[in-house]
């Protein structure tokens, strides 16, 4: 496998290596010792899968406390994926990385604790999988407006977005109390 770094400290783009012939392919999605000898720490506790349609975004997503990091790929259509650096002190706080992730092209995306994620989905539809080091904690989650003009993420799709009550509900990242947020190195 190839590992890519972003221009947000800790976050890799994975290219897995990918055995084709006639009558398909196969990839190792994961293996704990090579992946931490890549410099993608941590244990995963829970895998999440999720359907959506074209149009749909999810995010601006992030737990702190239980920060999780996530190793997530979309194994069936394609989606835009985001991560953004919201660590207080970190050199990189406020920025954003995208990369396309889909079934053809395989690509994996570390997003480590700390990172706000997020998705739009490109094809008719996409599964998206999520392996995360934490589990799901509701009362730790808290949401940031996808389309925060100080973070001016450029998604690829902005006419037809779907988004669920709760991410309506997603705050500008200025607007957060820094003590909500997770801190860079801590």
């Amino acid at each position: 496998m190839e590992v890519k770094k972003t221009a947000i400290d800790g976050a890799y783009i994975i290219e897995p290596k990918v055995f084709g012939d006639q009558r398909g392919f196969f990839l190792e999605t994961y293996s704990q010792k090579r992946y931490q000898d890549a410099g993608i720490p941590g244990v995963f506790v829970q895998d999440n899968l999720s359907l959506s349609r074209r149009g749909v975004l999810r995010g601006l997503h992030f737990q702190n406390p239980n920060a999780q990091g996530k190793l997530v790929s979309a194994p069936m259509g394609e989606v835009f994926d985001v991560a953004v650096d919201i660590r207080v002190n970190s050199p990189t706080f406020g920025k954003w990385v995208g990369v396309h992730l889909s079934g053809e092209n395989k690509r994996q995306f570390w997003v480590p604790p700390g990172l706000a994620h997020g998705f739009v989905v490109l094809s008719e539809t996409a599964l998206f999988s999520y392996k995360c080091t934490q589990y799901y904690a509701p009362q730790d989650e808290h949401a940031i407006m996808w389309n925060d003009p100080d973070i001016g993420i450029e998604w690829p799709l902005v006419e037809g977005i779907q988004l669920s009550a709760k991410d309506k509900e997603g705050i500008k990242l200025a607007s957060f109390d820094r003590s909500k947020l997770p801190v860079f190195g801590g």
